[in-house]
């Protein structure tokens, strides 16, 4: 199979950082794109959520959740 090159521009500091956790991981920063563009093809989409959501958003949702699980949780007492 052919092979290409492809050029990423990044914060110098966010690559160091992505470098250390790959090599944490046993792997390089190479394979760590080549797994996220296998994973997005296999997919069909980005592997993670993309969200404009702001942080109180998220916060408030989490709460909800959290108070949904206590009810739930109080409603089986298996918990």
């Amino acid at each position: 199979m052919a092979q290409t090159t492809v050029s990423i521009r990044m914060d110098d500091k966010l690559k160091k950082d992505m470098e250390v956790l790959c090599e944490d991981l046993g792997i390089n920063l190479t394979t760590a794109f080549i797994m996220f563009a296998k994973k997005m093809v296999r997919e069909q989409a980005i592997p993670f959520d993309v969200s404009k959501e702001r942080r109180e958003q998220q916060l408030e949702r989490l709460m909800l959740y959290k108070e949904k699980m206590s009810e739930i949780c109080k409603e089986d007492c298996s918990c």
